[in-house]
């Protein structure tokens, strides 16, 4: 592989290929589902929301491009049991893990309770799924994973005492996978969006910088892994922020994260 090169191995044109998509039934992980469907994969939509999942098959269910397998990510029995499901109806090019939640936390309201149940569903249940499908892509010997987690893991920021610290680890986590997973054929796509609107961004009270819509989430998406990319960061303005603040010393970044606040 040379240095220039892609750093993840081509994914088959999206007519040909299977994707597991978790987390399909809204936000990011509805709209990506869809566009991969409107490209004509076959997508198999996962969340817990069953009716919804109909929903976005649609049309699709009838012909089998569109294959609704419900479930609760964090229960890990559940996914195990999905994929052999899934696994056993032919090969799986992509597993997508989009599924996550988010709740504003500060330091004077911080409960241990509070914060396993984030870390449960932004953190463990993405570890658990990959724990769940690796062994089956390595025996298929491709395939791919893509995970989502958030430009709020660069750097500690306001109101995202937990939100944050589960999406550093999993950025952290994800990089891991790729050192592990690369050599032996499994791409790896770390996703990390910035604001979209979707409707957990929309309990928000806040101005929320260079705003985008779900669709256009989704497009970023699948552009990056079409393109190979590792890291797919959005929107791209915002992100080179953040990369910029990312890199600040201390001093420089508490000011000036104080200041764009005003916390």
């Amino acid at each position: 592989m040379g240095f220039l090169a892609p750093l993840n191995p081509p994914l088959p044109a999206w007519q040909n290929a299977r994707v597991w998509v978790i987390g399909a039934s809204t936000g990011i992980g509805e709209a990506v589902a869809r566009a991969l469907l409107d490209r004509g994969a076959t997508v198999i939509l996962s969340a817990r929301n069953e009716a919804k999942l109909r929903q976005v098959a649609g049309g699709d269910a009838a012909s089998g491009r569109a294959v609704v397998e419900a479930l609760d990510f964090t229960d890990e029995a559940a996914v195990a049991a999905a994929w052999r499901r899934i696994a056993a109806q032919g090969a799986v090019d992509l597993v997508l893990i989009v599924a996550g939640t988010h709740r504003e936390v500060r330091a004077w309201d911080l409960t241990g309770r509070d914060a396993r149940d984030l870390l449960e569903t932004n953190l463990h249940g993405p570890i658990g799924t990959v724990a769940a499908v690796v062994p089956g892509l390595l025996a298929q010997g491709r395939g791919a994973i893509g995970i989502v987690s958030s430009l709020a893991g660069y750097r500690g920021l306001p109101k995202a005492l937990i939100y944050g610290a589960s999406k550093a680890a999993l950025i952290n986590f994800t990089e891991a996978l790729y050192l592990d997973l690369r050599p032996r054929n499994i791409g790896v796509y770390l996703i990390n969006p910035g604001f979209v609107k979707t409707p957990l961004t929309d309990r928000n009270e806040f101005r929320m910088p260079h705003l985008i819509g779900a669709q256009e989430a989704a497009e970023s998406m699948i552009a990056g892994m079409e393109s190979g990319d590792f890291e797919i960061a959005f929107p791209s303005a915002f992100a080179r922020q953040l990369s910029f603040l990312r890199h600040l010393p201390y001093r420089l970044y508490f000011a000036a994260v104080r200041r764009a606040t005003g916390l």
